[in-house]
């Protein structure tokens, strides 16, 4: 049985001890579009290690930073065929601004389990501290498993956005690289959906496509450059559900409003009829 809920929810996942460089924060940085001009004193705040700032994203992948083998969906009480499996939203909140280099201790659980029918949704909740305890960032992200439902677990409720009914305050463009998944994927996903067009086919995709993660990346920073002055600092919370997929290559277009709780943004891909790509999305500024 691939998904065992009696085991599987609450369970506390293996505690993760990693580090990181900053080397690895400029990896990561040019991965999600960093330094498209190498002269700006901006762009090199991302591409450069005098005065380097950290994107708060970089907490999701830097404690698989290393990894170079294809991620494995093995969680307690949970065996999953990767080709079943994509990203279903992302969320990450911040105390302050990342340190350049640094040491974390993750502690995560199986915080959900959502049977949808026809597929599983899978909720993780991880708080990662360094040596002293103090909390560098949290994390709560969801898995959706085609295939994967009918244990008998709970629909689950959904958590939606609303845009507010006028134009939006400011729209951003932010083009994607036909190589840009093959740089990103240096940052610890090697999963090859995003590499392999044979595997991508057996996942029901015409080409492989870009990762999810890349694209949130992506839209925190032109959030961050185009409504916070380029000060990663300001960020204290951002999420995003992941709701189509980009294709290397393409152009997004992020449509954003100000409201009292945050900007909210609406993310699609200008090259496909604006086919939305990230939903349900808020960026909360200090």
């Amino acid at each position: 049985m691939p998904i065992d809920p009696e085991r599987a929810l609450g369970a506390a996942l293996p505690e993760r001890t990693f580090s990181w460089t900053a080397s690895d924060v400029l990896l990561y940085h040019l991965g999600v579009g960093a330094g498209a001009d190498p002269v700006d004193p901006r762009e090199l705040r991302y591409a450069y290690e005098d005065d380097l700032r950290v994107l708060p994203t970089f907490g999701i992948v830097a404690p698989t930073l290393g990894a170079t083998e294809p991620p494995k969906v093995a969680l307690p009480g949970i065996e999953l065929d990767l080709a079943s499996v994509l990203h279903g939203h992302q969320e990450i909140t911040v105390p302050g601004p990342l340190p350049v280099a640094g040491k974390g201790i993750a502690r995560g659980r199986i915080a959900d389990l959502q049977d949808k029918g026809s597929a599983a949704v899978i909720v993780q909740e991880t708080e990662v501290r360094d040596p002293a305890g103090a909390l560098l960032w949290a994390a709560r992200s969801s898995i959706f498993a085609r295939g994967e439902g009918g244990f008998g677990g709970s629909r689950g409720t959904a958590s939606r956005v609303a845009v507010p009914e006028r134009a939006p305050d400011v729209e951003l463009r932010t083009p994607t690289l036909p190589q840009q998944a093959l740089w990103y994927r240096l940052c610890g996903d090697r999963n090859p959906l995003h590499a392999d067009p044979a595997f991508a086919a057996r996942a029901g995709f015409e080409r492989p496509i870009l990762h999810g993660l890349c694209t949130w990346g992506m839209v925190c920073k032109a959030v961050v450059d185009g409504l916070l002055d380029g000060d990663v600092g300001r960020v204290r919370g951002y999420r995003a559900r992941f709701a189509g997929t980009v294709l290397p290559g393409e152009t997004l277009r992020t449509r954003v409003w100000r409201t009292d709780d945050g900007f909210v943004l609406v993310t699609t891909v200008i090259d496909r009829a604006d086919a939305l790509v990230l939903a349900d999305a808020v960026l909360t500024p200090v």
